[in-house]
């Protein structure tokens, strides 16, 4: 049995190199997330390499597992911490290295790993850690298996076995690329802006852009994880502002934006206009749902409200279905359903077959959005994004609240709105058209205006997003009526963003 890890230490202490730390809250809905050193130390580490091998055999899967690393000053040394935790769990470990998301996911199909622990903290600032899991490929693990491993951890249940055997895979980057690449093509001459934020993604995507045929403008590709310019996140204004003005600056057709590790795709279009992800999806589904007409999509509940009203995704028979927000669960729901693919308005998207395999790769978005504007000769990014109704939407915006907390104020703002909703409130002047709490709480109006509030499930945070059809002072209307909700809480903080 493993040590029973505690939840503080303070560092520089005989304690802290003698005992696993591992914070509770790190363990989130579908994927780990903590601040090294402060929140998890590398027994700590330990200790989950340990527990995930222990959960592995409680499934009854192989235990063969895919293991990489993003580019942080300690993801290295993060990911030989629960490399060694695995092997003494009985796991045999295929190590493929410096990775992405995707390639790792990729990984259990080229290597035949039933099992994945990619070393990530993603998008998160400096200093966060983590890992995406699964034993199910193409699924990652959701809050059922998260929970199975917090308990096996934190209670000290892991158990060592015999077994555990350990494999670098060299190489392995251009096996990744060799497969996306396969059959694509670009007839079209196009100019594309790869920015990556000095993340993971720099070492692979303007590679593969350059093979895929389009005239690439590196942007911020040099990889730096002090993150000199910004986070590597596609939906931060910061990095799609750097990405517009390359894009005028240069003429490009396009822009496209890599997260952390690589596994979301942010736009931009030729004018520089920041095109949300969501809106991306609908201009994907337009063009994929004329290639397979009647296609099933799934989208997360922070997604535009065109995906059931645009008149062109009706009269192709597109049906799409609102889901929780995360990767784990947009994957699952895109597999249960066997929809063509899953979209989230946080850049993750998911390919199922023909296209993909089911699970989220940024590179796979980029050359999706460049196939669109390839089968589209004669139209810009721009053309065709003018081509969907116009909406005003707000950026993913977030509100500082303590991990300990921030459930049960969401569980308070779904109260207040069911209140509202049962006795026929009408806010604006606007009667209340449905509540969906498939995850938080979505509020639409009979204007076709609407609002959402959710707990994070990665950051210590509540997320809000709002959206109208109607008019700007429509958006600043439903943020006043979601932002008045939270007030109510004075443990919620600040937004990082607003409109």
């Amino acid at each position: 049995m493993f040590p029973v890890p505690v939840p503080k230490l303070l560092p520089n202490t005989a304690a802290y190199e003698s005992v696993p730390m591992v914070k509770p809250t790190g363990f989130r809905e579908y994927d780990a997330r903590w601040l090294f050193e402060q929140e998890i130390n590398l027994m700590g580490v330990q200790a989950l390499g340990v527990g995930i091998g222990t959960l592995a055999h409680r499934l009854g899967v192989r235990p063969d597992i895919v293991v990489g690393h993003d580019f942080r000053g300690y993801s290295a040394a993060i990911k030989y911490a629960l490399i060694a935790g695995l092997m003494a769990a009985g796991m045999r470990v295929k190590d493929i290295g410096l990775a992405l998301s995707p390639m790792a996911y990729f990984g259990q199909f080229a290597l035949d790993c039933d099992c994945v622990a990619m070393v990530t903290a993603s998008h998160n600032d400096n200093g966060w850690t983590g890992v995406k899991m699964g034993a199910n490929r193409p699924m990652t693990f959701g809050p059922e298996e998260m929970g199975a491993l917090r308990d096996i951890v934190l209670s000290g249940q892991g158990r060592m076995r015999a077994g555990g055997a350990y494999e670098f895979v060299p190489g392995f980057a251009e096996r990744y690329l060799d497969d996306l690449l396969t059959g694509k093509s670009v007839r079209r001459k196009l100019k594309v802006v790869a920015a990556c934020g000095n993340g993971t993604a720099g070492a692979f995507a303007p590679q593969m852009l350059q093979r895929l045929g389009v005239d690439v403008v590196p942007l911020d590709v040099e990889l730096d994880h002090t993150f000199p310019n910004y986070n590597p996140n596609p939906e931060d204004m910061k990095m799609l502002h750097a990405m517009a003005d390359k894009v005028r600056a240069t003429g490009a057709d396009v822009g496209l934006g890599f997260d952390g590790d690589g596994d979301r795709c942010g736009v931009v279009d030729n004018e520089g206009e920041e095109i949300f992800a969501d809106k991306i999806g609908v201009m994907l589904a337009r063009d994929l749902g004329k290639v397979h007409p009647g296609a099933q999509f799934v989208v997360d509940v922070k997604s535009t409200g065109l995906y059931a009203t645009d008149p062109v995704l009706q009269e192709l028979g597109v049906r799409t279905d609102y889901w929780k927000t995360g990767h784990s669960y947009i994957k699952r729901r895109v597999n249960e359903l066997g929809a063509l693919a899953g979209f989230e308005k946080s850049g993750h998207f998911f390919f199922n077959t023909p296209i993909g395999r089911g699970y989220d790769d940024g590179l796979q978005t980029a050359i999706a959005v460049i196939e669109m504007l390839d089968r589209n000769p004669g139209r810009s990014m721009a053309e065709l994004y003018r081509a969907v109704p116009k909406t005003f939407g707000s950026p993913t915006m977030s509100a500082s609240c303590a991990d300990e907390i921030k459930y049960q104020v969401v569980d308070d703002a779904i109260a207040v709105f069911q209140a509202m909703f049962a006795a026929g409130q009408r806010p604006d002047g606007h009667a209340i058209r449905g509540l969906n709490t498939v995850n938080g709480v979505r509020c639409t109006l009979d204007d076709g205006s609407w609002c959402l509030v959710r707990a994070s499930s990665n950051k210590p945070e509540i997320v809000v997003v709002v959206e109208s059809p109607v008019s700007k002072e429509r958006l600043h209307q439903m943020f006043a009526l979601v932002d008045g909700v939270l007030r109510r809480r004075p443990e919620v903080g600040a937004y990082n963003q607003t409109l």
